[in-house]
């Protein structure tokens, strides 16, 4: 018979995965209607996205007829055969996606869980060495758009920058996603893994902004990994208001339209200014619904592929990985191994350095 000990550590692990999955849930959900911000587009070419769809390969609100990048040389080559469709009109960020798969920046997300398990601790060069390989390798992925981070990361990289000093001050909300793995790893050692995650965001996403991001993603992410539940983790941040981006009347927007809060009161665009308290309302509104709050945050349009990770791994942390539809964990395309979960220890014990090269 399992023990009551047996039954918490179930549930802490379950809570973990959900995390991670929530995360990767989230933004396959919401990959096919990325970046739209015409809802009324978005509803007429795909209607209420409730599931995995594949991308059309027309995007009516797509910017890559603006978006350019030129690599300095070939160290700094990231486009490679996709570098065709920039500066076209319509062109869709993911085309050559399916249902079920991530964007470029959760398959880099994938590169770290990968670099930990392998080591058994985050070692940052090990993930840089896998990240500049990743991108400046040909066929490595399918996706089309590149996000600034990376094309200012490479424009460096390419001027012999080292790789440790290549990012560029940031503020859009997907690179907060790639500290998700680190808290999860490292969540019974609550210094290490905000020490960790903070370190591993400057890497590619430095500046105050992302690191005001960062500390409240972490803040929200420990005691629900835990075993805290979003309302009252939430609300004891509102309470002590020790972040500049909880400045907002969140209880009085509850009574209000998704659509208002998020369109009106706040942008549906990427900076974390707007994006993260879009996550922080939709976490308190769909607390007890983690599909709703997909859902709901996908038919949003904007960045819903970045708020949709980062809400998802919340929500993920409260629920467990059983918070969330089977078919959208079965239906996902590439899970996370195994082995990273059950690498992640359950309670802390010292250890040497664990951010060594």
């Amino acid at each position: 018979m399992d023990s009551g000990s047996d039954r918490t550590n179930g549930r802490i692990a379950s809570r973990a995965r959900g995390a991670v999955l929530g995360m990767l849930i989230g933004d396959a959900l919401a990959m096919p209607v990325h970046w739209y911000y015409d809802r009324a587009a978005l509803l007429r070419d795909y209607g209420r996205v409730l599931d995995y769809l594949d991308p059309l390969p027309h995007h009516p609100d797509s910017i890559l007829w603006r978006s350019e990048y030129r690599a300095p040389n070939e160290r700094g080559e990231i486009l490679h055969d996709q570098a065709r469709y920039w500066g076209r009109k319509n062109v869709h960020y993911h085309q050559f996606l399916k249902a079920g798969e991530n964007t470029l920046n959760i398959q880099i997300v994938r590169l770290l869980i990968d670099s930990i398990t392998e080591n058994g601790k985050y070692r940052f060069q090990d993930f840089l060495d896998r990240y500049v390989a990743f991108m400046t390798t040909p066929g490595r992925h399918r996706d089309t758009y590149i996000e600034e981070c990376h094309r200012n990361f490479f424009a460096r990289y390419a001027q012999g920058v080292s790789p440790e000093k290549c990012g560029v001050k940031e503020k859009h909300i997907g690179g907060l996603v790639g500290i998700v793995p680190l808290v999860v790893y490292y969540k019974s050692r609550p210094d290490l893994a905000r020490e960790s995650a903070l370190a591993h965001l400057a890497l590619t996403h430095p500046g105050k902004r992302m690191r005001d991001a960062a500390n409240l993603f972490v803040d929200l992410l420990l005691p629900l990994l835990g075993g805290g539940f979003v309302g009252p983790v939430l609300e004891e941040q509102l309470a002590a208001q020790r972040n500049p981006l909880l400045g907002h009347p969140f209880s009085r927007w509850l009574a209000e339209a998704d659509e208002t809060v998020v369109g009106r009161r706040l942008s549906t665009a990427c900076y974390v200014e707007h994006a993260v308290p879009a996550v922080v309302y939709l976490a308190l509104k769909y607390r007890d619904d983690p599909e709703a709050a997909l859902i709901a945050n996908t038919n949003l349009g904007g960045d819903n592929a970045g708020r949709g990770a980062v809400l998802g791994a919340l929500l993920g942390a409260a629920h467990g990985v059983e918070g969330f539809p089977e078919r959208w964990v079965r239906q996902l395309a590439s899970l996370p191994p195994d082995e990273f979960f059950e690498s992640v220890p359950v309670t802390g014990a010292p250890t040497v350095d664990e951010m060594q090269t």
